[in-house]
Order: C-alpha cells, then structure tokens, then sequence
C-alpha cells in the first residue's frame, strides 16, 4: 500500500513513502534542535517508512546534516552532505550510514577540504562513503548532484541500518 509523497527540499518527488530532509541554514557547528521533533511530526502524521528516510543539507545545511546525524545516526537511511563539512572525530559515530557528498572544486565559499576530511575520516573506520567533486563547480555544485538522477538511484537503494557499537 503506498505511502504519502513527502519532500522536504530540492529535488524531484521520491516514490512514496520515502523522506527526503533537505537542510539550507542550520547554525553552523551544530544542527537546529527543533529538526528531529519536526521529523517525529512528520512521521506521527504520515504513513513514512521508518527506515527510508533520508536527510541531504547544501552548504551551511550540509553542515548541518553532518551534526544532526552525529548526533542522531539512528535516523537516517542515508545523507547526502553538498558542500559542507563537519566534525571528522563524529565519523566513527556514522560508519554504519550509506554517505554521498558532493563538493565543487572551485568552492570560494566552503573549502573542498572540509568535505574531504569527512570522507577521509570515513574511510580510514571503512565507512560506507562515496564523495563527488565537480572540477569546475564552485559553491553551487548543489544542482549538478540534485540533477544527477543516480543520486536517486542510490537513495532508494539505502536502508537504515542498526547503529553499531562504535557508532555509539
């Protein structure tokens, strides 16, 4: 039986009864407290599938996908951070999370680095981390990775996992 069609930011309709959260200006270093009672709403008013919900956040929002999954890695399905960056010590907490970023390298806003340390600090703990750079992106590579309908392709492939111990 499907579900209600929820989208929370940019990007095309997802098949029900998927979420897709799209953070733009959280305060930076760390995530709007009132995001995760907002989700609880959402998912008390509609029939949501609890382990296919997805969060992706641009620049300062990708920054706060960063912090709000670290602090609440048990939510989500997958996210998707658009150049941003966050914490690389929180990344042991996300190791169990699908993770695809995407950053311009021509960024004169957030420095390419930031998503790249995320990425590195995934993969060292053999996190589940995919990164695309756009090589001649600036800080909008936010409508080149939202026009990518693989982006797509791969959420709906992503289901939440249980949080394991050194997620924790």
């Amino acid at each position: 039986m499907p579900g209600d069609r929820i989208l929370l930011g940019p990007g095309p309709s997802l098949l029900p009864p998927e979420v897709s959260a799209s953070l733009s200006q959280p305060m930076l270093g760390h995530m709007d407290p009132d995001l995760l009672p907002l989700l609880d709403e959402i998912v008390a008013k509609y029939r949501i599938d609890q382990d296919r919900i997805y969060l992706t956040g641009l620049s300062m929002g990708g920054f706060g996908a960063w912090a709000l999954t670290a602090y609440a890695p048990d939510r989500f399905a997958a996210i998707v951070p658009i150049c941003g960056g966050g914490e690389a010590l929180s990344a042991r907490r996300l190791t169990h999370l699908p993770v695809w970023v995407f950053h311009g390298a021509k960024d004169p806003i957030v420095p390419l680095k930031r998503s790249e340390e995320m990425v590195d600090a995934l993969t060292k703990l053999k996190g589940d981390v995919k990164l695309t750079i756009y090589p001649e992106a600036g800080h909008d590579s936010w409508t080149a990775a939202y026009e990518n309908p693989e982006l797509y392709d791969w959420l709906l492939q992503q289901k939440r996992k249980p949080v394991t111990k050194n997620g924790l």
